[in-house]
């Protein structure tokens, strides 16, 4: 094993930079070109990537540091096979062209010529932004009758690697702004539209693009200006880009890693509060959030405007031509103690609501014996009592249900218009029952797994949801879903299909059953099975055999095999 020092590399024509974000600790495995730190300027962000791969032996900076070209970040312990060095130079800086190539004037003559900004109408464009194409705009830094400075920033971009900033190249009111959030721009597209303002010239526009970590940046890339050119270049202007208390005209202060993770995870970031330097978003402020809002302390602008419709009472009916909900004074027939609902039950009770009366839905009742599989089902526990995983019934049924939905794919469809969308995927939803309310995780590709991965993963999304921290992408994507109430007791019930789903089964307490086997009554375990299913896909007899064939399977697991 050999210690390797990764460096900051050429970072273009900035002298020290701040330490923003850290994205590894020590024992992570990194590869070549992944991310370590993240810094900024005032002017960009930007990602520093390994050079090389390794194990994080030792971080050699903190949050708040200020570093440069060649300061060591972390050391890495590389073996022979990961110490191919990254192609080039992995975070070079955009390509600055101050000056022709021809001409390494000195300082006094540097600057390429601009036209003299006069009272009339000045376009502003992008400048060169080096090896990148297609950026994003992510943050409108001005609007209509703004004034601006030479170098004030217009808008924010975003590459896979890195924000910037693209400043003015003159000074003056703003007419128009010919970008709009989501827009991708390149090299001379038009920006913003200004009426000049006389005498106020830029410094050359390319020296004002942000540097940039161009994760291949190729070692031919069109040069860096000279140092003498560079350092001819005129500081930019203080201008926050975002200031305290001033009126947010984007997306928030967040690094590329940051954003992504967050539409990983669909948290709104214009609703986080960052805890890093200048109010930046670190991914552990968007962990937070999400914590606070399954935990229900915290709902998201989004959640509150779907769920007042059903404040006072599931709402006045008035959108579906009803009497309006009664209104009681219940404290003049007694005491009374009032509870807000939790915020699980306030989104859930509005999507139950709405697929209870949208939704044609026919319940079957049925029952099923399984009594030779939870024979085996305590066998196999007992086993399997070293390796901590408890397979139960539930885990046995989701098999069975993937079974019954590949022989009648149309319970693992949905309605979209006046198509039918069958998924060639089998992600299953299973009701967990949590402190907050009601709760549906999701089994990914069940048809892949095994009985002993399933109920593992079942078991540690069930605490997850009890503990509130289920992620939304680990409630998502469901295409059919049981509502078990294991051991609790009742007979049958009529569960509410979670739309876009066609179909949900709901399952009762088993229990033993005299059962005539065509000479006598022998003792049976039966299981309660309620399956709900959508009419206007599913007619009855398609139920009716669904729910044969998965007593069929339950009766004899070997059919899975079939």
């Amino acid at each position: 094993m050999a210690t390797i020092d990764i460096q900051v590399p050429d970072i273009g024509d900035f002298d020290e930079v701040t330490v923003i974000e850290l994205m590894v600790k020590v024992g992570d495995t990194v590869k070549a070109e992944q991310s370590l730190i993240t810094v900024e300027s005032d002017k960009a962000s930007m990602e520093i990537p390994s050079s090389h791969g390794g194990v994080v032996k030792e971080i050699k900076v903190k949050l708040g540091d200020k570093v440069k070209q060649g300061s060591v970040v972390v050391s890495l312990e590389s073996s022979e096979q990961n110490q191919a060095v990254a192609p080039a130079v992995t975070a070079q800086a955009a390509p600055v062209s101050v000056a022709p190539a021809a001409a390494p004037a000195p300082a006094a003559a540097a600057p390429a010529p601009v036209a003299a900004a006069a009272s009339g109408p000045v376009e502003v464009r992008i400048p060169d932004i080096g090896d990148f194409k297609d950026v994003t705009v992510i943050e409108l830094l001005v609007k209509v009758g703004d004034t601006v400075k030479v170098e004030q920033s217009l808008v924010t971009v975003e590459s896979d690697k890195a924000s910037m900033e693209i400043p003015s190249s003159t000074a003056g009111v703003v007419r128009e702004i010919k970008v709009k959030l989501g827009d991708t721009v390149n090299i001379g597209d038009l920006v913003v539209v200004l009426d000049g303002v006389a005498g106020a010239v830029a410094a050359p526009i390319a020296a004002a693009a942000a540097p940039t970590a161009a994760a291949s940046a190729p070692a031919a890339a069109a040069p860096v200006a000279s140092a003498p050119a560079a350092a001819a270049v005129a500081p930019a202007l203080a201008v926050p880009a975002h200031a305290p208390g001033a009126a947010p005209l984007g997306l928030p202060h967040a690094s590329p890693s940051v954003r992504k993770f967050a539409r990983e995870l669909g948290v709104p970031l214009n609703e986080v509060k960052g805890s890093g330097l200048k109010g930046r978003i670190t991914e552990a402020d968007v962990q937070g959030f999400t914590r606070s809002v399954m935990s229900g302390a915290v709902q998201t602008l989004a959640a509150a405007a779907q769920n007042k419709p059903a404040a006072g009472g599931g709402g006045d009916g008035a959108g579906l031509g009803l009497i309006p909900w009664p209104k009681v004074d219940f404290a003049k027939f007694g005491p009374i103690e009032r509870k807000e609902l939790s915020r699980i039950k306030k989104i859930s009770g509005a999507n139950l609501l709405r697929n209870a009366i949208m939704i044609p839905a026919v319940t079957n009742h049925d029952d099923a014996d399984i009594t030779d599989l939870e024979a085996f089902r305590v066998s196999t526990n007992k086993e399997n009592e070293k390796s901590g995983v408890k397979v139960t019934m539930l885990a046995f049924l989701i098999k069975a249900c993937v079974a019954a939905l590949k022989k009648f794919p149309e319970f693992n469809s949905s309605l979209d218009g006046d198509a039918l969308i069958y998924k060639q995927f089998y992600h299953i939803g299973f009701a967990a029952d949590t402190p907050n309310g009601l709760m549906v995780p999701v089994i990914k590709d069940a048809d892949k797994k095994g009985i002993f991965q399933i109920s593992q993963e079942m078991s540690e999304l069930a605490k997850k949801a009890r503990d509130g921290k289920l992620s939304p992408a680990e409630m998502s994507g469901a295409t059919f879903t049981i509502s078990s109430l294991g051991g609790i007791g009742g007979r049958y019930f009529t569960p509410i299909i979670n739309a876009p789903e066609v179909a949900i089964l709901g399952v009762c307490k088993s229990q033993m059953e005299p059962v005539w086997d065509g000479k006598a009554f022998v003792p049976r375990l039966m299981l309660p099975l309620s399956l709900t299913w959508d009419h206007r896909v599913i007619d009855g007899a398609a139920a009716a055999r669904f729910n044969v064939y998965l007593g069929q399977i339950l009766g004899d697991f070997r059919r899975v095999l079939l």
